[in-house]
């Protein structure tokens, strides 16, 4: 790629990811290449669909998620990195209002472009919740996917006005409910909100 196609391309993903935030992920294409200064032919000559664009915006992230379970694998205690995962993995999708219902419809369609990301996100939480359950430190009684769907959940909270000062308190409940021992549930989320 050329690099002043690169460089419109990478400013492009910039406002899309800007504009995502403050719209969600259903923002109209034709705003974003506004606001990206472009034509609309040139957002699609670089993202021939919204998915497309989704993908390319989000990938870095997943991949940074991705490795990030990795690394927590061999830093922190299994009941420590679980947490820390989740709270980052919540935290990151309440950026992008709307993302986990595309992800949660990714995970169950091959052809997506979003699929390979997703299950590899997917997988890494569920080696740190196996990683925890072979230690003892979390219930043997849900998988990765149920994890999947409590981020999922989570974040939805995350994305309701109403609710969003709550969201951290909650995903501390959820952690609590996770692992098997309260105290390592509390350790690992810090400070409690009383709200």
């Amino acid at each position: 790629m050329r690099a002043d196609a690169r460089k419109n391309r990478d400013h492009v993903l910039a406002v899309a990811g800007a504009a995502i935030g403050e719209q969600g992920v259903d923002v109209s294409l034709r705003d974003i290449a506004r606001r990206a200064d472009v034509g609309l032919a040139t957002l699609l000559r670089h993202f021939p669909t919204r998915e497309a664009l989704l993908e390319a915006l989000l990938r870095t992230s997943f991949d940074e998620l991705t490795a990030q379970a990795d690394e927590l694998e061999t830093s922190k205690s299994p009941e420590d990195a679980l947490v820390t995962w989740l709270r980052d993995c919540v935290a990151w999708t309440t950026e992008y209002r709307g993302v986990t219902v595309l992800m949660a419809a990714a995970i169950e369609d091959a052809e997506s472009a979003l699929h390979a990301s997703c299950v590899t996100l997917r997988a890494a939480g569920a080696r740190l919740l196996t990683r925890a359950q072979a230690a003892g430190a979390a219930r043997t009684d849900i998988d990765g996917t149920d994890l999947f769907a409590l981020v999922a959940a989570l974040a939805w909270l995350g994305d309701q006005p109403s609710l969003a000062s709550r969201a951290e308190r909650i995903v501390d409940v959820v952690a609590s409910a996770i692992l098997t021992g309260a105290e390592g549930a509390t350790k690992s989320s810090g400070t409690r909100s009383s709200a």
